[in-house]
C-alpha cells in the first residue's frame, strides 16, 4: 500500500520533487479508529524527527492522524490526505461524499470535515465495512462494496465522491469513468497541494497553535521526545 501511494504521489509531482515514502517504524498495522490514531501518532512524531529536513509532507492517513502535532513538529508544510481531499472536492462539486472503510471511521471523518468547515458541504460519509489491508485483495470484494457506496452518493445528492482511505488509490480513475462524477483520492490530492505549497514557499504559521513544542522532560519511553523543541 505504501508503494501504491508513492506512485501515485509520483505521477502528479514528476520530476520535480523526489517522493520518498516512509511507513513508520512502530504502530499498528493499520490505522481504523481512534486508538489506533493515538498509538500510531507516537511513530508518526518518531519518524518525522528522524527526518526534520525535508521541503513538506504528507500525512498518508486519511483521518489525517497526528496532523496537528507534525505541523508543531516541523517547519515545512504538512498535508493531511483527508483535508487536501475534501478541499478539492469542495471545489469541483457543489456537494460530495465520502466512501471509507469501517463504520468506526465515520465518526472521525464527520468530526474533521465539522474541523475543516465543510460539514455542510458533505451529503454524507458512506462505510464500506471493508477492513484497511482488505483493500490490498484483488478478489474484487472490495471495489463492488465501494461500487455499491457510489450509488448512494449518487442517491444522496452527491456531485463527486472523496474515497476515504489511501488503500483506494488505484480505484479512482475507473470509479470516475464508471460513475461519471470525479472521484478524489487524497494522496494524489495532497502530493499536488504540497507541492504548490513549497512553489510558493509558503511554510506552517508559528505564530499561535502550531508554535513549536515547548521544551521540557518526558519521561519512561517517551524521553526522547524532549528533544523536539532543541
Amino acid at each position: 500500500m505504501t508503494d501504491a501511494c508513492a506512485d501515485a504521489a509520483k505521477l502528479v509531482v514528476g520530476d520535480r520533487l523526489h517522493i520518498e515514502a516512509i511507513t513508520v517504524a512502530s504502530g499498528p498495522e493499520s490505522i481504523e479508529g481512534h486508538y489506533d490514531g493515538a498509538v500510531a501518532s507516537v511513530g508518526l512524531m518518531e519518524t518525522l524527527m528522524a527526518n526534520p529536513d525535508a521541503d513538506g509532507y504528507i500525512i498518508a492517513c486519511f483521518d489525517d492522524t497526528g496532523l496537528d502535532a507534525a505541523r508543531c513538529l516541523v517547519n515545512a508544510p504538512v498535508v493531511g490526505m483527508g483535508e487536501a481531499a475534501f478541499h478539492i472536492a469542495s471545489l469541483v462539486s457543489h456537494r460530495f461524499a465520502v466512501i471509507t472503510t469501517l463504520s468506526r471511521s465515520v465518526p472521525i471523518i464527520q468530526h474533521n470535515l465539522e474541523r475543516y468547515g465543510l460539514s455542510r458541504r458533505c451529503a454524507g460519509v458512506l462505510a464500506t465495512d471493508i477492513p484497511v489491508l482488505a483493500l490490498e485483495s484483488d478478489d474484487g470484494e472490495a471495489e463492488k462494496r465501494i461500487e455499491e457506496q457510489m450509488v448512494r452518493a449518487k442517491a444522496l445528492g452527491a456531485e463527486a465522491v472523496v474515497l476515504g482511505c489511501a488503500g483506494m488509490v488505484s480505484m479512482t480513475r475507473r470509479l470516475s469513468e464508471k460513475f461519471g462524477m470525479p472521484v478524489v483520492d487524497g494522496i494524489t490530492g495532497a502530493a499536488g497541494l504540497v507541492g504548490t505549497l513549497i512553489d510558493l514557499g509558503i511554510a506552517t504559521a508559528k505564530l499561535g497553535g502550531y508554535a513549536a513544542p515547548v521544551s521540557k522532560a518526558y519521561h519512561g519511553t517517551l524521553s526522547s521526545f524532549g528533544t523536539a523543541a532543541d
